[in-house]
């Protein structure tokens, strides 16, 4: 047999050479046939972000995955990427809050799980599964760089595919120089971390150092808690005793200290407060101390953390010295000695510069005792006791005095591993036999560790008695520490990152069990090496020449804490089978309360929580969250929903069913047949944080069978529209297929509403104003634009309405008008009896009027009577509005400003609204004939006459009803119909146009631009507003409100294109005033009320039952202005007081403003005032400007606008400002003798001089000119400031010579100035004096609202509340 080489050169028969070759052809085909079909599949690309370590946070792990990748695949791709064990973590969707992990064994695509294709980035992130970190994969598992993940790339394409045709890609990692094997979980490290709840890092590390030192852990494991003798919720050792534990025992990651701050008397603000980690420490440390009085563990503290220390004086002459001993708990060590440019290289100068002694010398001499003279002498600092547990302090944060700001020092200071202490104690103590001990050093203490270097707790044991010895105490000290003894080795270093303003803390501590250290970074616990503890010296990292200390660290040691090596102390950490019975009985009630939070954690992960309907036959419409688990069956859940919806005894549970539905679109998607005992979870597709759809609890009657909902099918609501008498009846449901032909869909139609298919329309309404014929009978319902929940309108009749153009049809204006029309509630004013008489109708003068009707001439008629006679009138009626007058009605179209919208009958209706004008005159004239002295009532007439009713509001004859503008805020009473909807727009916005009036500019009125507010009159004077064909009905609506029974209620439906106009002028007969003696205000859903305005505007911001006050009063006219009177009381304690609501019209003087103004304030505030003796004043929120003079003219000299608010002053004497050159300051007198401020007087300056101020000043006080000293006040009127405050700042005496310029810069009138004697001196306060006086300030500028201090925000001290909590100041609410 011939042999031929393969590829392999192996030699092979010759026949089955070509067979072979073959085979490798067909595998190589099916092989690139396979990365084909790869490449056509959608992929997703997955950013991962792993959370469960401080290492791994930065780093993102990619993957390119096919879209059919099942989520049990992804979890086994990720797995072997980043080196863990499967099933060991959890992966969350990166971008959602509270997301619910992705499940790991489900068989669901990435598609199908909510996974964009298509380039698409889809964040997940790793977690940590039932808190507790992943665990990491060993060698025979794999790793990320395994060549088991390279395999199972190239067999599932994982990442995108090579430009050779090769499938995966090794580099998808964003770090391949990182390897996840050196990731350490918690059940590596052996250690749990701590959640930071906000800015509690400074706590976290210093419990996790107190929780790492066996004398203090055991200590704490000793103290027995009773419950019968306090909280355990305020108990401090308790709850440290109970994190202590769960430190020790639990399985989490990290664990919350919530109950920890809670016993500290803290709320969730104390977490947004960042505070120093030694101020915490010695704040704990005394909590503890006052807590555990009276036990064994009472000195713990002291003889833990407690050393001594000698402060002493000597003399140089005689040698003798003066002493006292002080404790310590912590040495503060300075870095850079205060004004040198170097720092101390290490924590051993620092120490050496600590004790080392100053000379007291030249005019700090110290007077000796026994020299009884002032002699050159030492004085320093002497340790005499080391502390078991050494605490140093660097002291990082200094003050520039250059900047005036708190910095922070980051230059290098290296600490030894072990630190030798003895060269620093004090070892030729007392060899002088005329050393003498006292309780003061006798000099000054600038300088003294105590104030200035150190904080301390003073002995005052130690201090008290002269004469202490201190051989016997300081010679046992030294013979019990010889130099081996005064070893200490490091085991915690507490690190700050950041600058002085803020920054993070974490620690380094070293474990005493097995000598390693780790870092202790609130919740991730990690090893860490002693290059990392060298990084924490702080300065530059490498060498950066003459900009080293530009690039210093800001991170480095802040605490270090000692340990002193003495095997007879050194305690070991108590075993958990060592523990006390009483923390043994803790630990397992822990370990419960772990098991039972698990187990709840494990139930809510699993849990579908969706938003439920149900149409209540009892409560309508009911909304509520359904939550259920995923192994729950539909049959379950729909009892579960059953109760939820309170059905019982309503519905019986076998006429309810759950589908599934679109609330937005008001669409059944689906019902469920069959799928009675499917899991929650496989009908909803997982638990997901979120849901596309919602449910709905469907209910029938008994009679009633369910339809079922089929899944592509779309809703359609069907109104069948009526031509003859114009009604458009209740929606019906009917479910179609997109792919249904019209034809086929108007055979649906007539078996659903018994109309005749043949000679049916159907309209489509796909959005508003959107009306479309569906006549193409081919066509499909998908073509013609209908979606998931439609509107369709039907009509068959034999009119010919169908011949003419759709949109000149009837059918067309009858479903326009319906689309457009609104339904309203409109209360109006209240009908007082003994004044309906005088409610008329203004006619103008010259103004031809309808004459009246025969024999009506006297009868005096109210206007609930009139509404009750044209009621039925008016009923179901498109009116035409009228003019306000018949003259005005023949004006051409072009003089009026408002659109002419078409008739929606045209001619056919024109009949009835010609009679329905004649209706509408009679009505007029009826009420304009309602008297004979009202017959001829001429314009000049006053309105406080004609209104005088409950409805007229508490202002003068022109402004019957309060308001600013189109936003004004009234105070509403609690109207009797509550808004369906209340909206948060309260300006009015142009509505959209139908086709009749397509191409027709709206026309804006120039008083927009000048008052903010449209004219119902044109330049004569006369009505603007034409005759309007929208449509407008009016009934009674009868109401069980007590308001009722003065007021009437209007249901109005009307089209919302209306204008606000023509609008008024419909309302016109009801109201039974002309439309320019009335204002419309919109209620909201709180009952608040805003005028509305804006006459050209439409009502198309206006919803379905919004609801509408109106109000007796003229509305405003061109030029004319709303504005509010308030008083300037400037010696009062408030200084504004509102008075009355007036008008201001563009051209008006001054002078004429306060000739309107004045009656109004003699009639409704009773203040009889003379025009000469009060002023205007221009008030910016509560301070007072400009002075206007009474030749000044408003919209000329004076700015005015809508909402606007003047001062009102009344003076004294006549006004004394003349010209607009002088300047008006209020002033007033410090007097530091008595500690009083006097009242406010103006001064009138004729130019801006200090000199003139001064001058003016000295003539009124009486001061002399070289003695008067003067500031400006600060903040808003009245400038309120401490009287402990005013006199030293204050800028007194500015170095200016104007007053314009800074730091006064006062250019305008109402500015306060402040003036003093500077001869004399404050008075001189005792402590007790002062204190009181504090009281009385900070109780008068709360009042007034004003601050008690002008000094920039202070931090807020850290406290700890033994008592459970602060007590709040009564006077601070």
């Amino acid at each position: 047999m011939e042999m031929v080489p393969s590829e392999e050169n192996q030699f092979v028969p010759k026949e089955g050479f070509f067979w072979s070759c073959r085979q490798s052809v067909v595998d190589e085909i099916k092989r690139i046939s396979q990365i084909h079909n790869a490449a056509e599949e959608p992929r997703v690309l997955c950013i991962i972000q792993d959370i469960t370590s401080a290492k791994t946070i930065n780093e993102r792990l990619t993957l390119n995955l096919p879209a059919s990748t099942t989520l049990s695949k992804l979890y086994e791709d990720v797995a072997q990427k980043a080196g863990y064990v499967n099933g060991t973590f959890d992966l969350v969707w990166g971008k959602t809050l509270n997301m619910a992990p992705l499940e790991h064994n489900s068989e669901m695509s990435l598609s199908d799980s909510g996974f964009e294709p298509g380039g698409k980035k889809n964040f997940l992130q790793v977690s940590d599964k039932d808190g507790e970190q992943p665990q990491v994969a060993s060698d025979e598992s794999g790793t990320a760089e395994s060549s088991g993940l390279e395999d199972s790339s190239q067999e599932r394409f994982i990442g995108p595919l090579q430009r050779d045709g090769s499938a995966g890609g090794s580099g998808d990692y964003s770090s391949p120089s990182y390897s996840y094997s050196s990731i350490l979980s918690k059940s590596d490290t052996g250690y749990v971390g701590l959640v930071n709840q906000a800015m509690t890092c400074y706590l976290n590390s210093l419990l996790q150092t107190l929780f790492m030192t066996p004398e203090f852990r055991n200590a704490l494991y000793n103290w027995e808690f009773e419950e019968s003798e306090e909280d355990p919720v305020t108990s401090i050792p308790h709850q440290l005793q109970r994190l202590f534990v769960l430190l020790q025992t639990s399985k989490k990651r990290a664990i919350e200290t919530t109950d920890v701050t809670r016993s500290f008397g803290w709320d969730s603000s104390e977490a947004w407060q960042q505070h120093d980690v030694q101020e915490l420490c010695r704040v704990m440390f005394d909590a503890l101390e006052q807590k555990w009085k009276q036990t064994e563990q009472a000195d713990l503290i002291n003889q833990l953390y407690q050393g001594k220390l000698k402060d002493y004086v000597r003399c140089l002459e005689c040698g003798y010295e003066s002493w006292r001993i002080d404790t310590y708990l912590d040495i503060p060590l300075v870095i850079r000695p205060f004004g040198a440019s170097q720092a101390y290289g290490s924590v051993e100068e620092a120490l050496q510069a600590f004790i080392q002694p100053e000379t007291l010398d030249g005019p700090n001499q110290y007077f000796c005792e026994r020299c009884k003279k002032k002699c050159d002498a030492r004085k320093g600092l002497r340790f005499l006791h080391f502390p078991y547990l050494l605490t140093l302090q660097l002291k990082r944060f200094d003050f520039d005095y250059t900047t005036m700001h708190r910095i922070k020092l980051n230059d290098r200071m290296a600490f030894p591993e072990e630190l030798d202490m003895s060269p620093f104690i004090d070892v030729e103590d007392e060899k002088s036999p005329q050393t003498e001990s006292c309780t003061d050093s006798g000099a000054e203490n600038e300088g003294s560790c105590h104030s200035d270097q150190m904080s301390n707790d003073f002995s005052t044991d130690d201090c008290v008695d002269e004469g202490i010895c201190l051989d016997s105490t300081s010679s046992t000290e030294k013979a019990l520490k010889p130099k081996s003894l005064l070893t200490f080795e490091l085991f915690s270093v507490m690190v700050h990152s950041g600058s002085a303003a803020g920054g993070h803390y974490y620690a380094y501590i070293k474990s005493f069990s097995d000598g390693q250290w780790y870092s202790f970074n609130d919740q991730h616990v990690s090893k860490i090496t002693q290059d990392d503890i060298r990084k924490t010296y702080g300065g530059s990292s490498g060498s950066r020449g003459y900009y080293s200390s530009a690039f210093a660290s800001s991170t480095n040691a802040y605490m270090l804490i000692y340990r002193l090596k003495d095997p007879s102390r050194n305690a070991k950490f108590l075993a958990v089978e060592d523990f006390p019975e009483h923390i043994k009985s803790l630990v397992q009630k822990e370990k419960e309360s772990e098991e039972h939070e698990k187990r709840l954690r494990e139930i809510e992960r699993n849990t579908c929580k969706i938003k439920l309907f149900c149409v209540h036959p009892v409560k309508m419409m009911m909304e509520s969250k359904l939550e259920v688990h995923k192994d729950k069956t539909l049959r379950e859940a729909t009892e579960m929903a059953y109760k939820l919806m309170e059905l019982e005894g309503v519905v019986s549970p076998d006429c309810c069913r759950l589908v599934k539905y679109d609330e937005f679109h008001e669409y059944l998607e689906r019902s469920y047949e069959g799928e009675e005992d499917t899991p929650m979870g496989l009908l909803l597709g997982g638990v997901k944080s979120s849901y596309m759809f919602d449910l709905l609890l469907e209910t029938r009657r008994p009679d009633q069978v369910f339809q079922p909902y089929k899944p592509g099918e779309v809703m359609v609501k069907v109104h069948v529209v009526d031509l003859k008498t114009e009604t458009i009846g209740l929606p019906v449901s009917v479910r179609a297929y997109l792919n249904q032909s019209i034809s086929e869909f108007k055979q649906l139609l007539a078996q659903a509403t018994g109309l005749s298919a043949e000679t049916m329309r159907v309209v489509l309404e796909r959005c508003y104003n959107d009306l479309r014929l569906l006549y193409i009978p081919h066509k499909t319902l998908k073509a013609e634009g209908f979606f998931r929940s439609n509107k369709v309108f039907v009509e068959s009749s034999e009119l010919t309405d169908h011949q003419v153009a759709f949109t000149e049809s009837l059918l067309w204006k009858l479903l326009d008008r319906h689309g457009n029309t609104i339904r309203l509630f409109v209360l109006l004013p209240e009908q007082s009896p003994g004044t309906l008489a005088n409610r008329t109708l203004c006619q103008k003068a010259g103004e031809d009027s309808d004459g009246p009707f025969e024999g009506s001439k006297g009868i005096r008629k109210s206007v609930d009577a009139i509404l009750e006679a044209s009621t039925e009138k008016l009923k179901n009626l498109s009116l035409q509005q009228q003019g306000s007058s018949a003259s005005d009605s023949q004006k051409s179209s072009d003089t009026s400003d408002f659109e002419h919208i078409e008739s929606p009958t045209q001619e056919a209706e024109s009949t009835s609204s010609l009679c329905m004008a004649a209706d509408s005159r009679e009505l007029e004239n009826r009420i304009t004939e309602s008297s004979e002295e009202n017959q001829f009532v001429c314009e000049e007439r006053s309105d406080s006459e004609v209104n005088n009713d409950r409805s007229t509001s508490s202002v003068d004859s022109d402004i019957l009803s309060s308001s600013h503008s189109s936003d004004t805020l009234c105070n509403a009473d609690s109207g009797p119909i509550q808004l369906a909807n209340g909206l948060d727009s309260h300006s009015i916005t142009s509505s959209r146009r139908s086709k009749a009036n397509e191409g027709k500019k709206e026309t804006w009125d120039t008083a927009e631009e000048d008052s903010g507010t449209d004219s119902e009159y044109d330049d004569n004077g006369k009505s603007q507003a034409e005759a309007q064909y929208l449509y407008f009905r009016a009934e009674p609506y009868s109401q069980d409100d007590a308001s009722c029974d003065t007021q009437k209620c209007l249901v109005v439906h009307v089209d919302k294109r209306i204008t606000l106009a023509a609008f008024k002028q419909n309302l016109e007969p009801y109201v039974g005033v002309p439309s320019s003696q009335f204002k419309v205000f919109r209620v909201y859903a709180n009952n608040q009320e805003f005028e509305s305005v804006r006459l050209n505007e439409t009502l198309s911001s206006f919803s379905d039952d919004n609801k509408i006050t109106i109000r007796l009063g003229r509305a405003l006219k061109k030029g004319e202005y709303r504005v509010k009177v308030f008083q300037l009381l400037v010696n009062e304690p408030e200084p504004c007081k509102f008075l009355v609501d007036t008008v201001f019209a563009k051209g008006m003087t001054v002078r004429q403003s306060k000739e309107e103004v004045l009656p109004q304030l003699k009639e409704q505030c009773k203040l009889d005032l003379s025009i000469d003796r009060v002023r205007l004043r221009k008030k910016t929120w509560k301070n007072p400007g400009t002075v206007f003079l009474d030749y000044h003219v408003y919209e000329e000299d004076i700015n005015i606008s809508s909402n606007w608010e003047v001062f009102l002053e009344v003076l004294d004497d006549s006004e004394k400002m003349k010209s607009m050159s002088q300047l008006a300051i209020l002033t007033r007198r410090w007097s530091p003798a008595t500690m009083k401020l006097g009242p406010f007087q103006e001064v009138i300056l004729e130019s801006s001089t200090v000199e003139e101020l001064k001058e003016k000043l000295s003539e009124m006080s009486g001061i002399p000119l070289e003695n008067l000293e003067f500031a400006k006040g600060r903040g808003t009127f009245p400038c309120d400031i401490s009287v402990l405050e005013i006199h030293q700042d204050l800028d007194w005496n500015p170095k200016v010579t104007t007053l314009n310029v800074w730091p006064l810069y006062i250019c305008d009138d109402g500015a306060v100035v402040f003036y003093r004697d500077s001869r004399e001196e404050p008075l001189e306060l005792s402590e007790d004096e002062r204190n009181e006086l504090m009281k009385k300030e900070s109780s008068r500028l709360l009042k007034t609202g004003h601050r008690v201090s002008y000094s920039p925000r202070k931090e807020k001290a850290l406290k700890i509340y033994l008592d459970g909590g602060p007590v709040r100041d009564p006077g601070q609410d």
